[in-house]
């Protein structure tokens, strides 16, 4: 007991004096503008429950009652929570590692003022190269494809309000709204983005709620699902994509000034979040059932009105915001490859980001599938990043007794014991790599193959309904 008590209090003692430094370095930037500070700095414990309730459902409320209806209404509603759950506990063990990377590193005199840490650095410490080389591959290939998802959202969205102009043409008018996210330092900054982002994606759940059950049950409306195991298992892997957005817990803990407060955040965050995707996405399949089948994005079956048009734009400014809370990380890892990460100069650190925003334009472009792209990436790159690797990075670095005595937190409450915890950790290793990598990626893929085959890649106009007919009569 003695070893613990002495690395947690050196671990708060070193976390309390990078606080101090963190506050009257903000104070020498503010010069007194309290506005400024109440809008830009953030770094308490409630701005990181925003960031993480925020970030954690973007566009994909859209697509979980599609995903309903490729599942079934109870197998939804199971997964849902169980993933929820899953994906609270592997974030729990995301902030543990966090902390006993930083406090190992601070014993050393490690100064992080000028550097934001991040998840391949933390495997890196812990680990080893090896370790810092698989994070950093499905970390950045993650949120390269989640920054391409919500481009994709901007274009399919926006065509609900404005159909004079093809998907295409958004997202290249998108790509270049979104590119101005290069501006914004670190997620230090997100403070009043995360507030407002959270109200638009409460107004919009709750939006598809009322809206369904106002408009009532579609005429001759069936619910069949599930009717084939790809479809299943497709919509499966978006629910565990729901609940993945640990790709940015690292820079959202390191962006507040007491991290190790973080550790049951992401749960509270995720538990609000259900009371935003249960009862958008049960409503809106008991009143359209079969026919979200062929409708990803739930805006496309509510009739359009001031409502709806209202929902519309705030998803687009929320996935402008979350686009932003994808590409950070990437941000600061090109800035760390060519050696510009400890510049001040906002301004120059946004020229030196641009090239990040280029690749994620092109791609959005190429896979325009609304839905089906968020099924892939949770398969192939949410179950390894989320689930998987933090499982295991847990196991490996405490699988020594001196490790386990030595940690900086202690065990948590409701599971005090290490053989518990190991086998929970196993437990989910192995049921994504079978049920969320396995079977998941086969049904995701042959799902996103059907797409590329059906409407092509470069898709001009992905799932528009036909407007030919009525100008060649005229």
């Amino acid at each position: 007991m003695l070893p613990q008590k002495q690395a947690e209090e050196a671990m708060v003692s070193s976390f309390n004096l990078t606080e101090r430094d963190d506050r009257e370095e903000e104070k020498a930037d503010e010069s007194g503008l309290g506005l400024k500070s109440f809008l830009w700095h953030g770094g308490s414990v409630y701005d990181a429950w925003f960031s993480c309730a925020s970030n954690q459902v973007a566009q994909v409320l859209l697509t979980l009652p599609y995903s309903f209806s490729q599942m079934g209404m109870l197998s939804g509603i199971i997964l849902q929570v169980f993933y929820g759950l899953l994906g609270s506990w592997t974030a729990y063990l995301i902030s543990i590692l966090y902390v006993e990377y930083r406090s190992r590193k601070e014993k050393e005199n490690a100064s992080f003022k000028n550097h934001v840490i991040q998840w391949f650095e933390v495997l890196d410490g812990l680990l080893g190269p090896y370790w810092k080389a698989v994070g950093l591959a499905f970390n950045c290939t993650f949120l390269l494809f989640g920054s391409v998802i919500q481009l994709i959202a901007c274009a399919s969205n926006i065509y609900y309000i404005d159909d004079h102009l093809d998907k295409r043409t958004w997202t290249y008018i998108f790509g270049a709204c979104c590119a101005t996210t290069v501006f914004i330092p670190s997620f230090h900054n997100y403070r009043i983005w995360s507030f407002l982002g959270l109200g638009m994606t409460t107004y919009t759940a709750w939006y598809l709620t009322i809206g369904a059950v106002v408009n009532g049950q579609a005429e001759g409306v069936t619910h069949s699902g599930p009717t084939k195991l790809v479809l299943y298992f497709t919509g499966a892997t978006n629910i565990l994509y729901t609940f993945g957005g640990h790709a940015v817990t690292v820079e959202i803990m390191h962006a507040m000034w007491k991290p190790q407060k973080f550790k049951y955040i992401y749960l509270l965050a995720t538990l609000y979040v259900f009371t935003l995707t249960l009862p958008s996405a049960i409503a809106m399949y008991w009143a359209y059932g079969d026919q979200l089948l062929t409708h990803a994005n739930a805006f496309a079956l509510l009739p359009r009105n001031g409502w709806r048009d209202a929902a519309v734009i705030l998803m687009l400014i929320h996935q402008f915001i979350t686009f932003g809370f994808a590409c950070t990380p990437l941000y600061f890892v090109w800035e760390k490859v060519i050696g510009m990460h400890d510049t001040k100069s906002i301004f120059l650190r946004a020229l030196v980001r641009l090239p990040v925003v280029i690749p994620i334009w092109f791609l959005a472009i190429i896979f325009p599938f609304f839905g089906p792209i968020n099924s892939a990436v949770g398969a192939l790159l949410v179950s390894f990043t989320v689930y998987i690797i933090p499982s295991l990075a847990h196991m490996f670095t405490f699988r020594s007794a001196s490790a386990r005595q030595n940690a900086a937190e202690k065990l948590p409450f409701f599971l005090p014991s290490w053989t518990a915890i190991y086998v929970v950790n196993t437990f989910i290793v192995v049921w994504v790599l079978v049920v969320g990598f396995g079977f998941g990626g086969w049904a995701s893929m042959n799902n996103f193959i059907n797409q590329v085959d059906t409407f092509g890649l470069f898709a001009k106009c992905y799932q528009c309904p036909p407007r030919a007919t009525p100008a060649k009569n005229h």
